[in-house]
């Protein structure tokens, strides 16, 4: 029996299981993820993390997750009340409905019912994640909008330019994994990476996505919605107790949902890694075996975003959009054509290594025709310029003369003084 048959064949009580497990795993792997981060950032600079709250501090996160619901709630006098509230929904809730499309693992037998370990194998199943990621970006930017508050609005504004321009990136960036598998499905995806991973066959492809991940997340070093050098907390200042902790939860799921879909997309899924497939590919992949394989691999991907967040600092803003336009969504694009053309040549019986060759001509024209492209100028240090700033945007020059206003004299430091002396001894002679 294919997937979906098997899924359609499923009682109640096996889907209801398979629901609850999926609803806890957003929570579970975020309470781990907190400890993990706080223990491995402490580890990379060098100082102690939590150690006081169970054993070696591990129950720390449960301790956070106790005191959050209980801290006292404050919502601003100009929230607007309805927007307030359903905004932390609007983030929490969809990041958890994406793990319904994921495949944890193959055919198993659950108290004798033959099953897959995967809720729903959708024909569209990849678009569902890709949905359900960029729907998080409505709860943040209505958090901003509703909370009344200069600061926590630019986040908002911020996140909603941030995920239009990362989610062009990790969409396109899976185009060529369709084009390659001939599904959209989840199930197919990881299927057709029975052999070769596609991080090994579409590189290119996978690079983009880990970093348009991060981007779109919101986390360092692309953390620019929150921000706290410069917005205090950004989007989510105006809030507190659980309303904060949905905020909180939903980053965290965000987190475990891209590396999951990384894990399927590029990763085998749960296809057991090379050297342990290679010693018996029959029982390693089967059965109970394929989700340890697979959370191992998420593990992997999540320490990515850990060592990022402890070694990277924060990008400018004109930095990382630029980023964003000017380098993943064109380098995409290239490749795209690069990989139709692959496989086109494929389909008309031509071998792999002349399609390889014709590709990599391909690649080479089109990046020389951007190289020579014409560029914007920088003026040289003795031309008559605008002074600017880093973000490429004109200030006016420090000597500005405004017409018709008299130019004051320059006041020496000496004189300001005697001045103020002055001034002084007049106010004692009056009292």
């Amino acid at each position: 029996m294919t997937r979906a048959e098997l899924l359609a064949d499923d009682p109640i009580w096996l889907i209801l299981i398979k629901a609850v497990i999926l609803l806890l795993l957003g929570p579970i792997m975020t309470m781990f993820m907190i400890i993990w981060e706080r223990k491995v950032v402490a580890r990379m600079q060098q100082r102690p993390g939590p150690n006081r709250v169970g054993p070696n501090g591990w129950l720390q996160s449960v301790a956070d997750a106790i005191k959050l619901p209980f801290k006292e709630q404050i919502i601003p006098d100009t929230a607007d009340r309805k927007v307030y509230f359903l905004a932390p929904l609007l983030s929490t809730i969809p990041a958890i409905l994406a793990f319904s499309v994921i495949p944890f693992g193959p055919q198993v037998s659950i108290f004798g019912e033959q099953t897959v370990l995967q809720l729903v194998d959708l024909p569209v199943g990849a678009l569902v994640i890709l949905a359900c990621s960029s729907m998080g970006v409505y709860g943040i930017v209505l958090a901003g909008w509703s909370s009344g508050s200069p600061y926590p609005l630019l986040g908002g504004l911020r996140s909603a330019a941030q995920v239009i321009s990362y989610e062009i990136a990790m969409g396109l960036s899976i185009v060529a994994v369709i084009l390659y598998t001939g599904s959209l499905s989840t199930g197919d995806i990881v299927d057709a990476q029975h052999g070769l991973w596609f991080a090994l066959a579409l590189a290119p492809s996978f690079v983009i996505y880990l970093i348009s991940m991060v981007g779109e997340t919101n986390l360092a070093p692309f953390d620019l919605p929150e921000a706290e050098s410069e917005l205090v907390g950004g989007f989510h200042t105006e809030y507190s107790s659980m309303k904060f902790a949905l905020f909180f939860l939903a980053e965290y799921v965000n987190m475990v949902i891209v590396s999951a879909f990384a894990t399927t997309l590029f990763l085998g899924g749960y296809n057991a890694p090379w050297p342990i497939s290679a010693i018996n590919d029959n029982y390693f992949n089967t059965g109970w075996w394929p989700i340890l394989w697979f959370f191992g691999k998420v593990l992997v991907l999540l320490f990515v975003y850990i060592w990022l967040r402890g070694t990277l600092p924060r990008m400018r803003y004109d930095q990382f959009m630029r980023l964003g336009w000017k380098a993943l969504v064109p380098l995409n694009l290239v490749w795209i054509v690069a990989v139709t053309a692959i496989r086109a040549i494929r389909n008309e019986g031509i071998n792999t290594s002349q399609a390889l060759l014709f590709g990599g001509i391909v690649v080479v024209l089109l990046i020389g025709v951007v190289m020579l492209l014409p560029d914007r100028r920088v003026p040289d240090e003795d031309e008559d310029a605008v002074p600017v700033t880093g973000g490429g945007y004109p200030v006016p020059p420090l000597d500005l003369e405004i017409p018709g206003k008299p130019k004051r004299k320059p006041v020496r430091p000496r004189a300001r003084r005697e001045r103020a002396r002055v001034g002084a001894g007049d106010e004692r002679e009056t009292d």
